[in-house]
């Protein structure tokens, strides 16, 4: 299976359900707040800045959302913004707060690499925004109805989803292996 990458300049990976779950398996089973910080950077959707934030911020979730304020150093179009949580996201939460923090961009960007040799994955395209390109693809294939929604909470634009998010190559079965992230979302 061909990896699906976006971007003009940098590729980005945009990775599957089953893709996803093999970078999990390429975690360490002593490292668990490693893995609590994957899903979570996964599941939040938050540019990678964005998720180092709010990691030291737990107040600002109220079980539901993530309040994100604005904060002039991060590029984004929203000055602020509610991040909506899966049932998952929910439960993942408190333990992200919990967890180690998270590491530089460069040290996470080796983490995924890593992770995905230790699978068997092509680690071409893994980058901070791998997770977050792939938490909005999923979210917009399974929820396709609830396009508008999912753009406020990525804190993007119609038009720059529209451009990247639609109609990217998932099948039946990717939608099956993505329900228990995203089941909850709406």
């Amino acid at each position: 299976m061909n990896p699906i990458l976006l971007g003009k300049r940098y590729k980005t990976r945009i990775l599957r359900p089953v893709e996803y779950e093999m970078l999990e398996k390429g975690i360490k089973r002593q490292e668990k707040d490693l893995m609590t910080n994957l899903r979570a950077t996964l599941l939040l959707g938050a540019r990678y800045a964005e998720c180092q934030r709010i990691q030291k911020h737990p107040e600002w979730f109220d079980g539901d959302f993530i309040f994100l304020p604005e904060e002039k150093k991060v590029k984004r179009k929203a000055p602020q913004r509610f991040i909506r949580l899966s049932t998952l996201g929910k439960f993942i939460m408190p333990y992200f707060f919990k967890s180690k923090p998270l590491p530089s961009r460069q040290a996470w960007i080796k983490n995924l690499k890593n992770w995905a040799i230790n699978v068997g994955l092509n680690p071409v395209g893994l980058t901070t925004k791998t997770l977050r390109k792939t938490w909005e693809s999923w979210l917009v294939f399974y929820y396709p109805k609830q396009i508008h929604a999912i753009f406020l909470s990525q804190g993007h634009t119609e038009l720059t989803a529209l451009k990247h998010y639609i109609n990217l190559p998932f099948k039946e079965e990717d939608k099956k292996q993505m329900k228990k992230y995203v089941e909850g979302w709406i």
